[in-house]
């Protein structure tokens, strides 16, 4: 059933199974980049020549191709330099924004740090912040949801799926409910976004973030969706500066970034049924396997609505950090990329109240478009040696 413990010559060493936390660029992506490097390096906000107009021209073909995968207007899809900007950008902005409205928002306990961390933020600026629990599966129970929602609530922020469990959260039912009681509805779709079919003009979605390096574009090029012109005029800007991206960003424009990110979402949706088909083959390959194997293995999450690519497991016996500096050949990950540093333990599997053994054995396993099942058979047989 395993490999022999020596991988063959079509496998390099060392196995990147973490793309929850970054991906590769895609080749194809670094070709559009290039010029912009060198040939064509002008700022898109020079007016007066060429180099400016090449520049210009490139930002929005990239604008246009993050629109079209998320299925929104050219005008609604705004640049920034990652997702952690456009999440802070939306929920600081709005909050502040909002203020004469009311000083109330929602979000979940299950959140990513870059979204916690925000609120954490506005709770010490005036505001009043309500945690969401989540049941054992790490999804929401809507009744509990919509019995929290106040006359002083103004904002919504829920994410897409979770980046530690891959849990797909309601957000087409969030976004229903947030319409019917007129409250903004944020969401963080950084995970999903390239990987999943995403249309935020069906969702009731009126603002959200994803990013180009978690679908095999460049670190250093995300977006920030905002929907109408009533909710852009309300947004108070995180940057000031030269009135870029309408006065919603400023900043000089990353134009090789945002080139790739660009031909990273125009890839992403004319493959992302081949992706996700192969990417949830090998994710139940190596669940599948490594249940098989070893005693005593859980799968964290809901197992019917999560990402394809995401498994987070649970091993017996030994802690999650541990284990991966045994596993020196595979590159997999015990939480958020942005949260690994941090002690205590995943905060998302202590929402979920997972034991404490479990949450000190979790490990996520992320694969992708260059992951292949000959790796999936080596690392599910690295998992077993190193539990031997």
């Amino acid at each position: 059933m395993f490999m022999a413990n020596n991988p063959s010559d079509s496998i390099k060493l060392p196995i990147y199974l973490d793309y929850c936390a970054t991906t590769p660029v895609d080749t194809r992506v670094l070709d559009k980049m290039y010029p912009y490097f060198s040939r064509k390096f002008g700022n898109a906000s020079s007016r007066d020549h060429s180099f400016g107009w090449d520049a210009q021209e490139a930002v929005e073909i990239a604008r246009s191709a993050a629109a079209q995968i998320v299925n929104v207007s050219t005008s609604d899809i705004f640049f920034t330099a990652s997702a952690t900007e456009s999440i802070n950008s939306a929920i600081k902005g709005i909050a502040f924004g909002l203020k004469n409205k009311g000083n109330h928002i929602i979000t979940t306990s299950v959140e990513h740090s870059a979204v916690l961390q925000t609120c954490w933020f506005l709770e010490q600026n005036g505001f009043e912040v309500t945690y969401l629990p989540v049941n054992d599966d790490g999804n929401l129970d809507l009744e509990v949801f919509k019995n929290t929602i106040r006359d002083t609530t103004i904002l919504i922020a829920v994410m897409h799926a979770n980046n530690e469990t891959g849990v797909i959260f309601p957000i087409a039912e969030i976004g229903r409910i947030a319409h019917d009681h007129a409250i903004t509805f944020f969401t963080d779709a950084t995970q999903t976004v390239g990987k999943l079919a995403v249309d935020f003009s069906s969702l009731n979605v009126r603002c959200a973030a994803f990013s180009a390096h978690k679908m095999y574009g460049p670190k250093g090029a995300a977006a920030l969706y905002i929907n109408g012109i009533d909710l852009r005029k309300n947004i108070v800007p995180l940057i000031h500066g030269g009135g870029q991206e309408q006065n919603i960003r400023s900043g000089t424009h990353n134009v090789p970034a945002i080139m790739g990110f660009g031909e990273a979402c125009r890839i992403a949706q004319m493959e992302m049924d081949a992706d996700r088909e192969k990417t949830a083959f090998l994710r139940d390959l190596w669940e599948r396997e490594l249940t098989s194997c070893i005693t005593g293995i859980q799968i964290n999450g809901c197992l019917n609505a999560r990402l394809p690519h995401v498994s987070n497991v649970s091993f017996p016996d030994i802690e999650g950090r541990e284990f991966i500096r045994r596993i020196n050949t595979i590159a997999l990950s015990t939480s958020s990329a942005c949260s690994s540093g941090t002690s205590g333990g995943s905060h998302v599997l202590k929402a979920m109240e997972k034991s404490d053994s479990s949450i000190r054995g979790a490990i996520r396993m992320s694969c992708g478009r260059f992951s292949t099942e000959e790796e999936i058979r080596f690392a599910v047989g690295e998992c077993k040696r190193t539990l031997q």
